[in-house]
């Protein structure tokens, strides 16, 4: 059964912290403590009292946004009021860490609980914009995070991003794509691990999220970890996500729903496959 907080490692140097239904990810480099995402709010000082424990710091290093959803960003202002640090983020997102609103979630797919739950979900933030630093382009590296590439993701928002490093084929997916149904509440509370695609009801944009999927497959990871579910590693994993893409519309895509059949055209990725 689900936990609503826990850390878990990935590998020798990073690891997972699960912030009561999302997952953020801590990196351990060259004597620097970087945050990939930041959870819910509601978890912010369970997280922050594990964070002094277990690096004996006040602050991270710095922090890098996969996107700027309320679940990944709620921990940054409690972090803010102990000490500044760069937080990284695609130009396609700064607008929402401005504090304006991303579009409204569809509530009506997915069929589970947190779907029905997600009208309720905060769809703006209070402004950090002051402490972005902007990723721009397409894919890129990040000065503190050696050995990492940054890509852009977009489809769950326009702005977002996965990671990868090619010494251990490890990709922070954040939600571009999970390994939970994230809608069913059930799925969630006992983690039953699966391929499954971007939280439906906060996914305005499938064609962009589709690319995003086969360009995270082309990447051939055997370590996966995603801003919802288990992570998930081994030698066929690579093969696992070919059978996920190649059935991505029947596994990933709402049969109906207010974004089913919209695009936004600003953050497609190009037309062709990578």
């Amino acid at each position: 059964m689900g936990q609503l907080t826990h850390s878990f490692q990935v590998t020798d140097d990073c690891i997972g912290f699960k912030t009561i239904l999302v997952n953020l990810y801590v990196i351990q480099i060259e004597g620097r403590v970087i945050m990939v995402d930041a959870g819910v709010s509601l978890s912010a000082s369970t997280l922050r009292a594990w964070f002094r424990n277990k690096f004996q710091k006040e602050t991270p290093d710095a922090v890098i946004l996969t996107h700027a959803h309320f679940d990944h960003i709620g921990a940054i202002s409690s972090f803010l009021q102990h000490g500044e640090f760069p937080i990284y983020l695609h130009e396609n997102e700064r607008t929402y860490a401005e504090g304006n609103p991303y579009l409204p979630p569809d509530p009506t797919v997915g069929g589970g609980a947190l779907a029905l739950s997600s009208i309720l979900y905060p769809r703006k933030c209070e402004s950090f914009a002051a402490h972005v630093r902007v990723l721009s382009g397409e894919e890129g590296a990040i000065d503190l995070l050696p050995g990492w590439t940054w890509f852009s993701t977009p489809g769950h928002t326009p702005g977002h991003i996965s990671l990868f490093r090619e010494r251990d084929r490890l990709l922070l997916a954040g939600d571009a794509l999970t390994t939970v149904k994230q809608e069913s509440l059930v799925a969630v509370w006992k983690q039953e691990q699966i391929l499954h695609g971007p939280p439906q009801y906060y996914t305005p944009d499938w064609i962009a999220a589709e690319e995003s999927a086969r360009w995270i497959v082309s990447k051939r990871p055997t370590h996966l970890a995603t801003g919802h579910g288990v992570p998930m590693k081994g030698d066929m994993l690579p093969h696992q996500l070919d059978q996920y893409v190649d059935e991505f519309k029947r596994l990933a895509v709402p049969k109906k729903g207010r974004y089913v059949h919209t695009q936004d055209t600003n953050s497609i990725k190009g037309t062709s496959s990578p």
